[in-house]
């Protein structure tokens, strides 16, 4: 289901342009099944011409926040934080109400962007750590394998957390070059990680201490490529370099067709923001990080346009999962969905998403149908004209979602909600299935109203759906890379008494992200 976008209206004539462009979009498509399977037509610069010129092969950026809410964007309605550029991207081109990440911690999410797979298929389940040997399999396709088969460049620009080992790490998995910190920043370097000759280190350190160096929170390492060019990582100015970088390899591959993959390591915690951006959100901290967070996708935009290459661009921005709310203030907000990172209720897995293709996605509209990250290798790859992997995908090709093609449906019969192996619910059109109870998202997305008992033969289809879905991928499912390292013991203090027990408290105990 594709309506006019009402959330920000400008009277009559936003509604006549929208429309103008719509006749325009279905002129250039054609209104046949023929005239969809030529997309790269109707973004020539000659719309007559019978077949796209190489020139105009799209390009793609796609830029992922990491743990932002719901509701943390203008457009999305949030009452403090300001996201000009992104309202204007949802004007310009279309805002998801209904799209989903595949998972709703870090690494699994991350992996299934990229493979088009639900985690438990591809082995990666759980967050990976410093000390883990492991990573997404090399022998997995990528949605930069993929598009270097089409003469492609590829980059990432950012947190990548899918394995930090160079085995695993971007080069190794499509992309011509990477950027950015390896895991979350909350975390520490590994043990024997390579430092480039010119690394920025702590004085008193080398390269062969830093391989050794004692593990600090918070204490994380910026890499380029394979090699370690800066421990610790100066994380007030990530976001300005992730932006200077995105930037530069987008004019550098202006003349050739492009894949930018973004993936921000702002507003997971810690959280920082540029002395440009510190202090001026109404919001707070959390608010300046999400506000330059928006000035970059502005930085990025405007580029595009004084390139040129804008009306072919398609970018997209979303979320890896829900916020982490027990950060507090730190945190962000899903409302009006229930939950947050770390649960399969829609606050966990619901993302904020937007995508804008000047001239081919209809302006200020909005996409309601259920779509996903693991969506967007199967789409991007028809729109390159790549082939798919040979092994199982869970995907769908949503073209014709974002495209705006008239009464087009939502691919999916059936999306599942994973927590690590687990496969907690599931959402067939209006319906959603979490431990056996029954919710009617279009009438209540808060997800507050179990009417199970009132609908029992919906509760046994989802339930059978659920079982038969979960059995198949498991008999298919794929390994992960390397192995998973052992979970640490807690340490005990030696020769000490025990303490003597305390009163019981009445007052309940507070969720960590530990206890979660």
């Amino acid at each position: 289901m594709m309506i006019k976008d009402t959330n920000h209206p400008k009277g009559s004539s936003l509604s006549m342009n929208i429309q103008h462009n719509r006749r325009r979009f279905l002129q250039l498509m054609g209104t046949t099944a023929a005239g969809m399977a030529l997309p790269r037509a109707a973004r020539a610069a000659d719309a007559k011409l019978a077949t796209a010129p190489k020139s105009a092969t799209p390009n793609f950026i796609v830029i992922l926040a990491d743990d932002q809410g719901y509701q943390d964007m203008g457009c999305f309605g949030s009452p403090k934080i300001k996201t000009p550029n992104l309202d204007q991207m949802a004007k310009e081109g279309m805002r998801f109400t209904d799209f989903y990440s595949a998972c709703s911690i870090c690494s699994p999410s991350r992996a299934a962007l990229l493979t088009g797979c639900y985690p438990p298929r591809i082995g990666l389940t759980r967050v990976l750590f410093p000390r883990d040997p492991a990573g997404l399999n090399p022998q997995e396709t990528t949605i930069a394998d993929l598009l270097k088969t089409r003469g492609y460049a590829t980059a990432c620009v950012g947190k990548w957390h899918i394995g930090h080992l160079p085995k695993f790490l971007p080069t190794s998995q499509g992309f011509d070059s990477y950027f950015g910190i390896p895991y979350s920043n909350d975390m520490t370097i590994a043990k024997n990680m390579t430092a480039a000759k010119d690394a920025k280190l702590p004085d008193g350190m080398t390269a062969k201490s830093m391989k050794t160096a004692p593990e600090k929170k918070n204490h994380v390492p910026l890499m380029r490529d394979t090699e370690v060019i800066e421990y610790p990582c100066d994380q007030s100015t990530l976001t300005q370099r992730y932006t200077a970088e995105a930037i530069k390899f987008i004019t550098a591959s202006k003349d050739k067709p492009f894949f930018l993959y973004m993936p921000h390591t702002m507003p997971h915690t810690p959280l920082f923001a540029s002395p440009k951006f510190k202090g001026k959100s109404a919001r707070g901290l959390y608010g300046d990080v999400i506000e330059e967070m928006d000035w970059s996708v502005g930085e990025i935009r405007k580029t595009l346009k004084a390139l040129g290459i804008d009306k072919n661009t398609l970018v997209i921005y979303t979320s890896d999962n829900g916020p982490w709310l027990s950060k507090g203030k730190d945190g962000g907000c899903a409302k009006p969905l229930r939950g947050a990172k770390f649960d399969t209720w829609d606050g966990g897995m619901r993302e904020p998403t937007v995508m804008s293709w000047t001239g081919t996605i209809p302006a200020g509209t909005v996409c309601k149908e259920v779509a996903s990250t693991i969506d967007l290798l199967p789409t991007l790859a028809k729109l390159a004209g790549a082939k798919l992997p040979e092994v199982t995908i869970d995907g769908k090709d949503i073209y014709p979602l974002l495209a705006g093609t008239p009464d087009a449906k939502s691919p999916h019969d059936a999306f599942y909600f994973y927590r690590h192996d687990n496969l907690e619910a599931v959402r067939s059109g209006q319906w959603k299935l979490r431990k056996g109870a029954l919710y009617n998202l279009r009438a209540d997305i808060s997800e507050s109203k179990d009417v199970a008992a009132k609908h029992p033969d919906v509760v046994k289809r989802l339930k059978a759906m659920m079982k038969t879905f979960d059995a198949k991928l498991k008999a298919n499912s794929r390994p992960l890379g390397g192995a998973l390292a052992a979970k640490k013991p807690k340490s005990k203090p030696k020769n000490k008494p025990k303490p003597k027990p305390k009163p019981k408290s009445k007052k309940k105990k507070s969720r960590t992200a530990e206890s979660i």
